[in-house]
């Protein structure tokens, strides 16, 4: 595996309050890494300033060995960055082709290899996307993401609103882009869906990461992830 993402001391937040204190983090490529922890703890800023969306107060960012401090989030984009955010940022009044051509800048080549990964959006590409289920919508979103063929994607709370078989199948869809090469970084609430499909998972609690581990060696183990999620847990294993 290649190295993707390469975090080390990272400080960030907004207007110069900081959410997000010392992080260490690394993604690299046909890996899935699930950020864990409850509300505020730093998860969406630490994807939002890796995309380039939140204030880097301090520390090193690194994507595919270049430093990304100087690009701004569109040049991150097309540096090889996907990001989809919480409140998946769709454009309701237009046509689910409309939203995919958004996503690709104009350029639809991807939209075969996209379809056969959701082959329930085909029907639908005439459909305006305000008249989709939020399962739907969620799909298009994560499709979206995909058009520009992202190298790191961002992913963050895709479960949110969304019943448990949706969340699962959604899951495993980026299982399987990481087995195609793609490193996807996550922000997941649900536990033990997240377990299912990552490679490796860190908890942060007020801003820090208060463990780590292999998702493979925790499954089970709710009473030490409960400890982390509350910061109960100082040390990493």
């Amino acid at each position: 595996m290649t190295r993707l993402l390469e975090i080390s001391g990272l400080r960030a937040g907004y207007r110069g309050v900081t959410v997000v204190r010392d992080l260490d983090l690394t993604v690299d490529t046909g890996e899935v890494v699930a950020l864990l922890g409850a509300n505020g703890a730093g998860k969406s800023t630490t994807l939002l300033t890796v995309s380039g969306l939140a204030e880097q107060q301090g520390g090193t960012l690194a994507f595919a060995g270049g430093d990304l401090s100087p690009l701004h989030a569109a040049a991150r984009t097309r540096a090889g960055i996907g990001h989809v955010t919480e409140d998946r940022s769709l454009f309701t009044k237009l046509t689910v082709r409309e939203n995919l051509r958004l996503g690709g800048r104009g350029d639809l080549s991807e939209l075969d290899n996209v379809l056969a990964l959701f082959p329930a959006l085909e029907p639908l590409m005439g459909r305006q996307t305000g008249s989709l289920s939020g399962g739907e919508q969620q799909m298009l979103t994560l499709a979206r993401a995909l058009m520009p063929r992202p190298r790191l994607l961002l992913v963050d709370e895709l479960s949110l609103g969304l019943a448990p078989l949706i969340v699962s199948s959604l899951l495993e869809k980026l299982r399987q882009l990481a087995n195609s090469g793609i490193g996807v970084l996550m922000v997941e609430q649900h536990v033990d869906q997240a377990l299912r499909v990552a490679d490796r998972v860190m908890v942060m609690a007020r801003g820090r990461v208060s463990f780590k581990g292999a998702a493979g060696e925790l499954r089970g183990q709710r009473d030490r992830l409960v400890a982390a999620y509350l910061g109960a847990e100082g040390a990493t294993p």
